[in-house]
């Protein structure tokens, strides 16, 4: 699926067509570089501040508690926990097939 480790990862609900996970980045957790082909990613940040960067427009976003962000199918994109201690996120990605495509760092 995905070439990373962070934490810890809970399956929430999963389908054909959409996925809901709970993510948990300690300081310094990183997601690297990647794209979906089908998907959107909709974040949704329930603990400390996550890291966005997005390619495509080049931008760097900070999400806090209660914030949303949404990164569109065919953006590259890498997620961080930059704060201490921990990140905790609502990650639900879909309508579409799920893929995960390792994206090159510019």
């Amino acid at each position: 699926m995905s070439d990373y480790t962070v934490k810890n990862v809970e399956p929430v609900a999963v389908g054909t067509d959409v996925q809901v996970r709970l993510f948990t980045l300690a300081e310094g957790d990183v997601i690297p570089w990647h794209r979906h082909s089908e998907s959107t990613d909709h974040y949704f940040v329930l603990r400390g501040k996550l890291t966005i960067e997005t390619r495509d427009p080049d931008h760097r976003h900070q999400i806090a508690i209660g914030e949303r962000f949404q990164i569109r199918p065919g953006t590259a994109h890498r997620i961080s926990n930059e704060s201490a201690p921990d990140c905790q996120f609502l990650l639900v990605q879909g309508v579409g097939k799920y893929d995960w495509q390792k994206a090159e760092p510019s």
